[in-house]
């Protein structure tokens, strides 16, 4: 980096003013790391100029391929699951796993309960009765001064399901919330959570001001958030069919893959270092739909693992069992989730990815996605207990490689070819190419 790599008013340069500053300061070759920004703009000015728009100091669009798992069955509907990310097994283990289940009574999915979570954070010196008494006086003047912000809401059939005083102060001495739940329909209402919130922070503030102005007691808000924590909102999806119907998985009969399945989930329930690269797994499938469908997968990560050690140890988030010779293979998490708001009117691909699952409601994304993270950690824990994550996974991940080598399109059709009947590695692929040399 350049000594003189600093600038002040970044924000307020054009967009190729912005460019020329970073390539110019950051770059070896300042011409052709424009130019790779530049190659991936879009065509259509007004699309890029939309693209642009989203965030602040756009300087280009950094793309994720976008692909389709087919043959899902959930809840006797079939559907084909939009899924945006980079890892080369994902869709293909997800299309393996639906196609899978489609034989065997398809993929069941319920959302259990969608509330949202907001608090007002803040101080209080005086008497906690004092303060539970000031709560309940003050608490109508609460929510009929939001009412502006609600009324949409309620229209729609959501809006504040209920707001309660929650001591907080043997944590932290006088601390105190005000535990705000919401129920935001289809959207997933992070704009509206955070504006109710301040909207009640600030009745609070002022009515504390006026109630104990006679009195030696401060209230302070420190802040008001909604919280990305949801185990109020919740779905469940679940596979299940007869034991004998699993069929045969590399040499494992039935009944023999059905307890080395179980065990490897009740491992992941007893073992948080196996738990996390478990619950990974199901997030692969999670976030690649909540992306495609231009929802936000970092508070969705955040909620999920936050759920997964809820007991107070890291756990797995699916299960699975025996009962009455039926395998059973369900998973349970949170998911605040919207289908309407944000990108999904903005971004063209999020539209084109509504469209394809039907244009659901918030409730109906919630059981698809649940249903993508049951499916990816289906075929994560059949490789796993059979033939090995390694084998089908080098498998999808050999363009990858042959791309990394620089292989022609000979070279690849000839390694793809080879690479059916063995196995797959970086030295191999360089091997390969080196006993293959471009013609």
């Amino acid at each position: 980096m350049k000594s003189e790599a600093y600038i002040n008013g970044f924000s307020k340069r054009t967009k190729a003013e912005k460019i020329d500053w970073i390539c110019s300061q950051f770059f070896h070759d300042p011409e052709a790391a424009k130019q790779l920004l530049e190659s991936y703009w879009n065509s259509d000015t007004q699309l890029q100029q939309l693209h642009d728009e989203f965030i602040e100091n756009a300087l280009t669009n950094y793309y994720l391929p976008l692909g389709v798992a087919p043959n899902f069955i959930i809840n006797g509907t079939s559907y084909t699951l939009p899924m945006a990310i980079e890892e080369s097994s994902v869709v293909a283990a997800a299309a393996k796993a639906a196609k899978f289940w489609q034989t065997r009574g398809g993929f069941k999915a319920k959302a259990l309960a969608m509330e949202k979570v907001g608090q007002v954070h803040f101080n209080f010196n005086g008497t906690p009765t004092s303060l539970h008494a000031f709560f309940e006086h003050i608490k109508p003047q609460l929510l009929e001064d939001c009412k502006p912000l609600t009324k949409k809401m309620e229209a729609r059939g959501g809006g504040i399901s209920s707001v309660t005083l929650v001591d907080k102060s043997e944590a932290i001495p006088q601390y105190f919330q005000l535990h705000v739940h919401f129920n935001t329909v289809d959207a997933m209402g992070a704009n509206f959570i955070n504006s109710c919130l301040e909207q009640m922070a600030s009745t609070l503030q002022a009515a504390a001001e006026d109630y104990f102005s006679d009195q030696d007691v401060r209230l302070e808000v420190v802040m008001s958030i909604l919280s990305n924590y949801v185990p109020n909102c919740l779905v469940e999806a679940e596979v299940r069919c007869p034991v004998e119907d699993l069929g045969t998985h590399d040499g494992l009969d039935a009944e023999h893959f059905a307890r080395k399945f179980i065990q490897a989930v009740h491992i992941a329930e007893k073992e948080p270092y196996r738990a996390v690269t478990h619950n990974k797994g199901i997030m692969n499938g999670v976030d690649a739909v909540v992306l495609a469908t231009g929802n936000d997968f970092r508070a969705v990560e955040a909620g999920v693992h936050a759920y997964a050690a809820r007991n107070g140890q890291y756990s797995s988030l699916s299960s699975a069992a025996i009962e009455d010779n039926i395998f059973v293979f369900r998973l349970q998490l949170p998911l605040a989730l919207g289908t309407v708001g944000g990108l999904t009117r903005l971004h063209p691909l999020v539209q084109w990815s509504l469209e394809l699952l039907g244009n659901p409601s918030a409730a109906n994304l919630m059981e698809i996605v649940a249903v993508a993270g049951l499916a990816q950690n289906f075929a994560a824990l059949r490789s796993l207990v059979s033939s090995g994550i390694q084998k089908g996974h080098m498998k999808m991940h050999l363009l990858n490689l042959l791309n990394q080598h620089k292989a022609d399109t000979s070279q690849k059709a000839a390694a793809v070819k080879y690479f059916e009947q063995h196995n797959v590695s970086s030295q191999a692929v360089q091997d390969f190419l080196k006993a293959h040399p471009k013609t």
